[in-house]
């Protein structure tokens, strides 16, 4: 039941995370706030396909 899904940089649009969800219970797309080596800081990282 449990899908991989990729997180995306809203700043800078690197892919950086890879993370697994459950689609039963998370139907919607997940936003979660990550460190970003680039910036050199924490930023909301969004699901990807």
């Amino acid at each position: 039941m449990r899908v991989k899904i990729t997180l995306q940089c809203t700043e800078t649009g690197d892919r950086n995370y890879i993370t697994t969800k459950n689609k039963r219970n998370n139907p919607d797309r997940l936003e979660l706030k990550k460190y970003s080596p680039r910036l050199k800081r924490y930023t909301i990282h969004r699901e990807t396909k």
